[in-house]
């Protein structure tokens, strides 16, 4: 996140809790505007990181021409109309072309996007780009499924409810690729 200044911040989350309807000189809260400062520097480093770059950094040639999928990657990010979280995990294939990523550089990209305000949609759109840019693959696919706790906490309160978004690119738009990958992103995952 990119704070022009700490203290215009904290200042910011004293005259939230003042608003609100809090003495923000009350012991329990008087740490607390200097806390959600450092929280939403963390919650928002997505802004500061460049998703190439890590994708770059870890391109590997190769022979492979079959799906690569990683799966149950989990990820908090914050709502743009609320600033309230939402949360699940998301699933990202991609069939090389030449080149493969090292295994450990998806959950990171879904980081960086997570890690900035977004929607749900938007979010599972710039992995898959991301993805599509920095390796060239045939397709991308990605699934996000997630809990909004602007529908949970407020609004409709439809508690557990869950929203799915998808990004499919091309080999994925043909339906048995699109199969496969819907099924194995479905299939149980049992541990040894």
């Amino acid at each position: 996140m990119v704070v022009k200044s700490i203290i215009d911040f904290e200042k910011s989350i004293r005259d939230i809790l003042i608003n609100i309807g809090e003495d923000p000189n009350r012991e329990g809260l008087l740490k607390t505007p200097h806390r959600v400062a450092k929280a939403y520097e963390f919650m928002m480093q997505g802004y500061k990181q460049d998703p190439q770059e890590i994708l770059k950094q870890a391109m590997f040639e190769t022979s492979n021409d079959e799906m690569v999928l990683v799966r149950d990657i989990e990820f908090y990010s914050l709502c743009e109309h609320h600033l309230l979280p939402f949360f699940g995990k998301a699933h990202v294939a991609y069939i090389p072309q030449g080149k493969v990523v090292g295994l450990s550089k998806i959950p990171r990209v879904v980081n960086v996007f997570a890690r900035r305000l977004q929607i749900q949609e938007q979010l599972t759109e710039q992995i898959a780009e991301a993805i599509m840019e920095a390796i060239n693959p045939k397709g991308v696919a990605v699934v996000t499924q997630a809990r909004h706790m602007c529908m949970e906490m407020r609004g409709v309160e439809k508690v557990h409810s869950s929203t799915l978004s998808s990004a499919l690119r091309g080999e994925f738009l043909k339906a048995s690729t699109r199969t496969e990958f819907f099924n194995l992103i479905n299939t149980p995952y049992h541990k040894n």
